[in-house]
């Protein structure tokens, strides 16, 4: 009797036992670069504002969408090189989606900016999600690498997103985006509530 419930009785010991448990960062085994990476496609925090930005650029053509493309994962990149030198652990939900909420509304109310709004806007943006985001890669210890993960990913994710939208003749299609403008900000503002909710 004994014998039969020993292999039981250490599997149960096992599966109870404490492992290493990452709250926020993805650990892929494939190294810090994609572990960056993974972090950016698997935080909705940074996803959203990143994708409605894109489609508000979109929106407003290629020379928008061009200057987008580059001055988000370019701030970015310099955020998370703050982040990386001075890591900060405090409470990043508020402002992150804050970010979003508002990208989103203005993505549904096909906000008529000019370019350079865009570029400011992806600027103010970059620098934020970015110094988060070197901030956790400082404390994962996954360095610049992992930052460079993170821009990566960002600039093929406005790459595409913004190129799909500014390809948009259709007045129907263009309606849709903006449809996905607004649910981007109801997303922001769930996650707001949650994020402020007490504790």
């Amino acid at each position: 009797m004994i014998r039969r419930s020993l292999p039981l009785a250490i599997l149960v010991a096992a599966l109870l036992l404490p492992t290493v448990a990452h709250a926020h960062l993805l650990n892929t085994g494939l190294g810090p670069f994609y572990d960056g990476l993974s972090h950016f496609a698997l935080t909705p925090e940074d996803v959203l504002p990143a994708l409605a930005l894109a489609l508000l650029a979109g929106l407003r053509g290629a020379r928008a969408g061009r200057m987008a493309l580059f001055a988000l994962p370019g701030a970015w990149l310099a955020g998370g090189f703050a982040g990386l030198a001075f890591p900060t652990t405090g409470p990043t939900a508020v402002v992150t989606t804050a970010s979003f909420l508002l990208l989103g509304g203005l993505v549904a109310a096909d906000a008529r900016l000019r370019p350079a709004w865009i570029g400011a806007i992806a600027v103010v943006l970059g620098l934020v999600h970015g110094y988060f985001n070197g901030s956790a890669m400082a404390l994962a210890k996954l360095g610049a690498l992992g930052l460079a993960g993170i821009v990566s990913a960002v600039f093929v994710l406005v790459a595409l997103a913004g190129a799909l939208v500014v390809a948009v003749r259709a007045p129907w299609a263009r309606v849709a985006v903006r449809v996905a403008g607004s649910w981007i900000a109801a997303a922001g503002l769930l996650l707001l509530g949650w994020s402020l909710r007490a504790p």
